[in-house]
């Protein structure tokens, strides 16, 4: 199993998205390489706490290979708007991809530069090792499930099972 977590504006959608993916095992929403500890959602939403909303993703990389995930995660952001996704803005809007095993750092860069080509802006989504993770509220957790008609700037067609 391994692991990854991913920054694309609002959570909830990132997440519900994630999980129509066949070899996602397990996701959860959080808060990623912020500069406080244990922050809050009211705290993050200051764009004082450093932190992004993620989706922390652990995958069978025998189902679906990390070049899979990035290629649906780049069809749901524009990675080259700085702090923000749809409606969204903020630093917590940012998009990410923050990594756990060094060798997915290549991997990533080398679809990042593939994915440049399709844009004249420059793509400002990090590319960092992930510095701290803490999870979001229970009531972010699968927000989507318990609320479907909730906010969410992916397409709602992408968030079903395929």
């Amino acid at each position: 199993m391994k692991k990854i977590v991913f920054a694309g504006g609002c959570f909830w959608g990132v997440e519900a998205y994630f999980n129509t993916i066949e070899g996602v095992l397990n996701t959860k929403v959080g808060y990623a390489n912020g500069d406080t500890e244990n922050p809050t959602y009211d705290e993050v939403c200051t764009d004082k706490t450093g932190y992004a909303e993620a989706c922390f993703l652990e995958y069978d990389s025998n189902k679906v290979k990390l070049e899979s995930l990035l290629e649906a995660y780049f069809k749901v952001v524009d990675p080259t708007l700085e702090n923000r996704q749809g409606h969204d803005e903020g630093t917590q809007y940012r998009t990410g991809i923050y990594y756990f095993d060094k060798d997915d750092e290549k991997v990533i860069k080398e679809y990042k530069a593939k994915e440049q080509e399709k844009y004249e802006a420059p793509i400002v989504t990090e590319i960092l090792p992930l510095k701290n993770f803490y999870d979001a509220e229970e009531y972010h957790q699968k927000y989507l499930d318990k609320n479907p008609n909730g906010y969410c700037h992916i397409p709602k067609e992408l968030l079903k099972k395929h």
